[in-house]
This record gives C-alpha cells, structure tokens and sequence, in this order.
C-alpha cells in the first residue's frame, strides 16, 4: 500500500470481531490488567515524516493515516462505521456550504483547540492553505489546475469561518470528498518560522515566507532522532501526543488531554511496533502464550502462513482487512531507455495479457485478495466500478500477449530477451523512440520482507518471460521503494524502470476515485510520469459533474489505456486483534486505526 499507499464511497467492511471467553472452553475467565496496547507496523514500512504535507516519498499509509491523523487531524474526517462517507462527528469543521454557483464554499470550525489550549482557527486553516499553494510541487496530492489552484484565494470571514473562492464550479461530492479533504489545520501560533532560532510571525504570507517556512518544518519533520525534544511536535489536534520515536520506527503515544473530539482515549499510552519482515511480525505472535501477556496486540498473519490461522485463536482473532484501494505498479515513462517502449499501448497491453491475477490470488495469497481491472476498486462493491472493468479488458494469455508483440515489429524470443526488429512509427513497427535492436529487459525493484509479494514477483517473471520480456528482479525495503518510484528528472541518472511497493493506491485522503492525484499529467503522485490528454479530459469531467457516468467514462478509459501494471488487491492485511482488545471493529477502509476506542476487557 502507499499510500500512500500509498494512499467515495459507500462500502462496509461487516466483519465484527468476536471476544473468545476463555471461561467458555473450560477455563477459568482472564482478567486483562493492561492500559497500553501495541500495533504492528507493516514489514519495513515505519512511520518517518510528521509534518502533515508530504512528498511522494513520504506519502504512504504508514505516515499519514497511522501516524500523522492520529495526532495532526484533517479539517475533514472520512470513515465512519466501516464506511467511506464524511464523518461529521469526528471533523474538526461542520459540513461545507457551497454558494448557489457552485464557486465558492464556506467552512465554518468548531470550537476545537490545540493541545496548548490555544484555539483551532480559521488562521490556522489559512497557513496550510498558503503553505500547499506556495509548494505544491513538492506535496505529492498536487495534480496540476486542481487543488490548491482551483482556489483562487481564500476569505477570512471570523476566527472560526473562511471561505475558498474557486476558480470554477466543481461537483460538491468531488471537491468535498477530495479537496477538501486533504486540508491539515497547522499550528500557526508555533509553526509560522523560518529557522529553530527565529521568532513566530506572519511568514507564510507571502510566497517566499511560505516557501522559507516549508523548507524549515521538512528539515525539521526530517530530523527523526530530534521529535522527542522538538517543540513543534508537541502540540496537536488529535487524540495522541508523540512520547518517543526512533530512527527504527519504535513509536509511543499518550494522551493528549486536551483533545477536543468526543471519543477520549482509553489506554494510557498507545504503541507502534517495526518489523523488518512479515516472519519476525509472526513469531511475536506464536510466542504468546495467553490473552495477558502478548507483546503484539494487534497485528497480521503473513499471507504465506494462513493454514496456521487456526493455531492463535485461542489469543487471537482473525479479522481480515479489506481497504478502499488498487494494486499496480508503475512503469517509468520518463527513462530515457526503457520509457519509449512503455509508452506504446501495444507493449502496456502484451504485459498486462501475461499477469495471471487468478494463479497470484490463488497460490501467493491463499484466496485473500481480488482483482484489479482498472482505477477504481472492485470490492467492496459501489456504483462506482461499471462493467467494462468488472469483465477484465485483458485476461490472461501470453498468446495474445506474443502476437502483440510480433504485429509491432517485435522479434519474439521466449524465455529469451524479445526485440525491435521492425523500428519506426508505421504500421507494424515498434512506434516513436523504440531503435532497432532494443530489448524487452527491465529491472524490477519490490519491496522486501513480503515472502507471498517473493513468490507473486517470481511468478509474474516466469510469465513475463513466455514472450521474452525479461524481468529483473531485485528487493529493498519499503521505504526505499516508494521513495525510488518518482519520475526521472531531466538531467540527472535515470536508473528504475518498474518499482512495485507491494500495494498501489489508498483513495484516502481523496476518497472520490477520480485518480486526479495518480494520473493526471503531472500529478503529485503519477509515480512514473503517465501523460494522456484524454485522460486529463475525462477525469476533468468527472470532477465538476455530480452524474457517476462521467466517473465510469474515466475508468473505462483507464481501464484499457493501462497507465500501470494491474496487480491482484490483497487484503490490506489479515489482523489478529487480541480477543480481549475491545473498540476495534470494523475496521476502516481507509486503514485509519482508532486506539482512542479501544479498551482491554
């Protein structure tokens, strides 16, 4: 996952977790003297920027939904019940008012305050807005002529209201769901400097204070071995206060007492646990032996080991996980070399014909994931997905997949290195950029410590080779994945061809599956530099009309014009809850968690 992985709907997860009384099987009941609970971080994929407006490099699940919300909380909370929708409780704003031309929304705040006392305002709401607008090309949800462009300016009406004057009218469903959404009151009172040393003031008013700023919070949101003692990380929005963190991932959080929203934490300090690989995650859990003494109590059973599901049920509960995502991989477009060959949508179109989503689903992970046809999520079931991506535009065949190949001027070598022979951007040839002699040999970077993510990976290499697309495959953890899958800048070494993380995209926080943020030309998290013109038309239309057909004509499109390698959508994650742990269901869609919730039985 990215997030965002890396990174609306109407969708249930309807799994409820079941609390095994020990005094059921015979035994006498257990009492539970914990106040603290641990989560298990995801294999390689720790928590490593706090400063609530990202980079692609840092855009990831594991960042902002399980790290940053719970201490930094949107304007706009989404999730509630298992479902995608707005959840208004939980906001720190009331819902949004738009003006009757649709080019102008107004937000008015609650009576929330920072965890210093100091009240939640409309200021504080204006400094993110001035910070996203003066370096939104280094915020990966940028997606160039939308948010923040499209607000032309913004009005401060009272301490607890302001207004965004858009440049145009969009759907009120888009621009809530999506735009709104992504907006991080700051803590202006303590964040509006330029240096550690400097004096709080009214920087982020002027472009280049705003950039001066940003380039200050990132050092500083860089410095991990540092968030213990910073003063700017100490006061918060949310629910949870950072106690410790390490250059490890080691994560630990209190309360924070002041928190304005109506669900107060329970636990007395709630913990994040580093994994290095999904195995170590595992024999945490096998090493428990009662209810009372887990060292992990909410993780995940790896892929690669469910037929042991049923051997820690007696501390455990299975609960699998299902999120409002894709999984893909991207190639990169904007390599020199290999990027040429991408671009033609003959050569997209023989790859995606040699992955085997059934074979993936069945083998690596055991029946728990799905496919993916196209940008917008199969399970669970919305209006959103129409049947040109339910009915799969490219099953698998590597016969197709050579024929492809050899009507484009491709020499056909399986299990060997395919290649160019009929150069040129006529009928039958290789198209624009593609020289004579060129190979179909890639190097494929994923992520490490997955071992189901190692066997899907050597599967897909096989397959791939039935017409001589050579796949190189090489591992490294998750971080340095995401952080490697950026386009290529003119002028400096140009060196990944395919990077998977192991996830694709979380449609959080842009909840509505436009896929403005991945595919749009130039787009903040467009990881390999996809440019289609109908494609930024049709997502275009999309977001200004309430009608979900102008969704499906984008999808459609997507679906076939392949920006990305479809790969089977796997659970989220298959979560073993203590069965003593209370407040944990459902779980959310978006992979937010809750600790705030949860209390021991």
């Amino acid at each position: 996952m990215s997030g965002a992985s890396r990174r609306a709907k109407a969708l249930v997860v309807g799994l409820a977790l079941t609390v095994v009384s020990l005094a059921g099987c015979g035994a006498s009941a257990v009492t539970v003297n914990k106040s603290t609970a641990t989560f298990a971080e995801q294999p390689g994929a720790a928590p490593n920027y706090i400063f609530p407006l990202a980079s692609l490099k840092y855009f990831s699940v594991a960042n902002l939904t399980q790290f940053q919300f719970l201490m930094y909380r949107p304007l706009y909370w989404f999730g509630e019940n298992g479902q995608v929708k707005l959840n208004p409780q939980l906001s720190i704003a009331n819902p949004p008012t738009f003006s009757s031309d649709g080019k102008a929304v107004t937000v008015t705040l609650k009576q929330w305050v920072w965890s210093d006392g100091q009240p939640i305002t409309s200021r504080d709401v204006e400094f993110w807005q001035n910070l996203v607008t003066a370096n939104k090309l280094n915020w990966a949800a940028y997606s160039p002529g939308e948010y923040p462009d499209n607000v032309i300016s913004t009005t401060i009406n009272s301490p607890t209201s302001i207004t965004f004057n858009l440049s145009r009218a969009y759907g009120t469903y888009f621009f809530t769901y999506n735009e709104l959404s992504q907006i991080t009151p700051l803590p202006q009172h303590l964040w509006d400097k330029e240096a550690v040393t400097g004096s709080v003031g009214d920087f982020d008013k002027t472009p280049a204070g705003a950039v001066a700023v940003f380039k200050f919070l990132d050092q500083q949101s860089g410095m991990i071995s540092t968030y213990d003692t910073n003063p700017l990380w100490r006061v918060v929005s949310g629910p949870w206060k950072l106690k410790h963190m390490d250059t490890s991932g080691n994560v630990k959080m209190v309360p924070n007492n002041a928190y304005s929203g109506p669900v107060k934490p329970k636990l007395t300090e709630f913990d994040e646990i580093p994994f290095a690989k999904d195995t170590s995650e595992y024999n945490q859990l096998k090493a428990s032996t009662s209810v009372a003494s887990t060292a992990v109590d909410y993780g995940y059973l790896p892929f690669q080991d469910v037929p042991q599901k049923n051997a820690l049920s007696s501390i455990y509960t299975f609960v699998p996980w299902s999120g409002w995502l894709i999984t893909y991989f991207p190639e990169n477009f904007t390599n020199p070399r290999s990027g040429p060959i991408f671009k033609q949508l003959y050569f997209r179109q023989a790859m995606q014909d040699l992955v085997d989503q059934t074979t993936f689903i069945k083998r690596a992970y055991f029946g728990f994931a799905y496919p993916t046809h196209g940008p917008v999520p199969l399970k669970p079931a919305t209006n959103f997905a129409d049947q040109v991506e339910q009915a799969n535009p490219y099953p698998y065949s590597p016969k197709a997949a050579v024929s492809l190949l050899q009507q484009n001027g491709w020499t056909v070598n399986p299990n060997g290195i395919s290649t160019c022979a009929s150069p040129g951007t006529g009928a039958g040839q290789c198209g624009a950029g593609v020289g004579a002699g060129a190979q179909a040999s890639f190097k494929l970077e994923y992520a490490s410590g997955l071992p189901a993510l190692d066997a899907e990976m050597a599967q897909l290499k096989s397959d791939f080779a039935l017409a001589g697309i050579e796949l190189n495959l090489s591992t490294a953890p998750f971080n340095t994945v995401v952080g490697n899958s950026v386009p290529c800048v003119a002028g400096q070494a140009c060196t990944w061809d395919m990077e998977c993380w192991g996830g694709g995209w979380i449609y959080s926080p842009d909840y509505y599956p436009t896929g403005d943020e991945i595919f749009s030309t130039g787009a903040g998290s467009n990881s390999g530099g996809f440019s289609d013109p109908m494609n930024d038309q049709l997502t275009l239309a999309s977001e200004v009309s309430n009608d979900v057909s102008a969704l499906h004509a984008y999808e459609d499109y997507l679906a076939t014009a392949l920006p990305v390698v479809w790969l089977p959508t796997i659970y989220s994650q298959l979560s073993e809850v203590n069965t003593h742990l209370q407040g944990t269901q459902p779980q959310d869609p978006l992979l937010q968690i809750y600790p705030e919730n949860w209390s021991w039985s």
